[in-house]
């Protein structure tokens, strides 16, 4: 890693000193996080559990495959990571590689000292400031600390496939991925704002997510027209849609490009992101002080909001039972059967 101290931004954005991980983390990623860092010697535990993956060995990996950004090879994407770090404070850049890849991604990997990695056909497909958003995505991944996630992922997976002859543990293990997963999707959204508060262009970040979905005939696209492609995706037509994206998502590791936007621009538009860009954001020496029980009702309250304002079928029918609602019974039944009810009555059928 490089330091950045003396380097600005390639334009004029807002910077934030001392910010804390928690002032862009989701409420649901935060929770998690925080309880993790009161755990006194989780990080020695993890690392010795991830020492079969050696960091050392995946950095010499990419030295050898793929092309380390400096001032010599690929100076833009390495002026963009060092003016993520200054934006968000961070003195220490990860090094960033660039590896041969058509396929479009990028990822953050290491605890001791992350690396960032974007391949070439996310390179090819981004203009700057898109590439700049994704950078900053990922300069958020290291500094919250998401590598966690995927060693532990890995971990579990490894041992689920072993035991996997053993129905009962093989069923808790998956449990406990299944949940890892829904934990790491709430982290690329968490990382979304960090891309945003680094480059600070949110039509920008949202083209970006976008491109991801639709490849780079952007002329052919519209982020406005994404937008509500997000909201006719929330509504789902019947319950059975809601059934049938509730078992599409919880194998997913990413959210889906459309909720993803969607998710990002409502926090681009809320009190919370002006806030911060005021200068009102919570600050790494308070860190320490943080409450967990706090973050756990945080998170508790952003899932309750979720359910509240989500217009998807199955979580209508989730705020039903919540509510105590006598007919949810009759509403699986008539919806699964293609049966409509009037009044609380089934509708009356012709006899053959």
């Amino acid at each position: 890693m490089t330091d950045t101290t003396s380097k600005t931004p390639s334009r004029r954005r807002q910077r934030f000193p001392e910010i804390s991980t928690r002032a862009w983390e989701h409420p649901a990623d935060r929770s998690a996080l925080v309880a993790l860092r009161k755990l006194t010697g989780f990080d020695d535990v993890l690392k010795k559990l991830a020492g079969l993956v050696s960091e050392r060995s995946i950095r010499l990996m990419f030295l050898a495959t793929a092309v380390k950004t400096s001032e010599r090879q690929f100076p833009e994407l390495n002026e963009m990571v060092r003016d993520a770090a200054y934006v968000l404070d961070l003195e220490k850049v990860p090094d960033l590689y660039v590896s041969q890849d058509p396929t479009v991604n990028a990822y953050c990997i290491g605890i001791d000292t992350p690396i960032i990695v974007v391949t070439s056909g996310l390179v090819e497909l981004l203009d700057e400031e898109e590439l700049r958003s994704v950078i900053g995505h990922e300069v958020g991944h290291a500094m919250s600390g998401h590598a966690v996630y995927r060693t532990m992922l890995l971990i579990l997976t490894n041992i689920a496939a072993r035991i996997a002859w053993v129905p009962l543990g093989n069923l808790a293990i998956m449990a406990i991925v299944t949940a890892l997963k829904e934990w790491f999707r709430k982290a690329e959204l968490s990382c979304d704002r960090a891309g945003l508060l680094a480059g600070q262009d949110l039509q920008a970040s949202m083209r970006a997510l976008m491109k991801l979905a639709g490849g780079h005939n952007l002329a052919e696209m519209n982020v406005d027209a994404f937008l509500e492609q997000a909201e006719e995706y929330d509504k789902a037509g019947d319950l059975r849609d809601g059934v049938l994206k509730l078992l599409q998502v919880l194998p997913q590791s990413h959210p889906f490009a459309v909720v993803r936007v969607a998710k990002l621009k409502k926090w681009a538009e809320s009190e919370e992101y002006r806030s911060i860009l005021a200068g009102a954001y919570p600050r790494r020496s308070d860190d320490a002080d943080t409450s967990v029980g706090e973050q756990w009702k945080a998170a508790a309250d952003h899932y309750t909001t979720s359910v509240k304002e989500s217009k998807d079928p199955l979580m209508g029918l989730i705020r039903d039972v919540a509510g105590g609602a006598a007919t949810v019974g009759g509403k699986l039944r008539d919806t699964f059967t293609g049966a409509t009810r009037t009044n609380g009555s089934s509708a009356p059928r012709d006899e053959d």
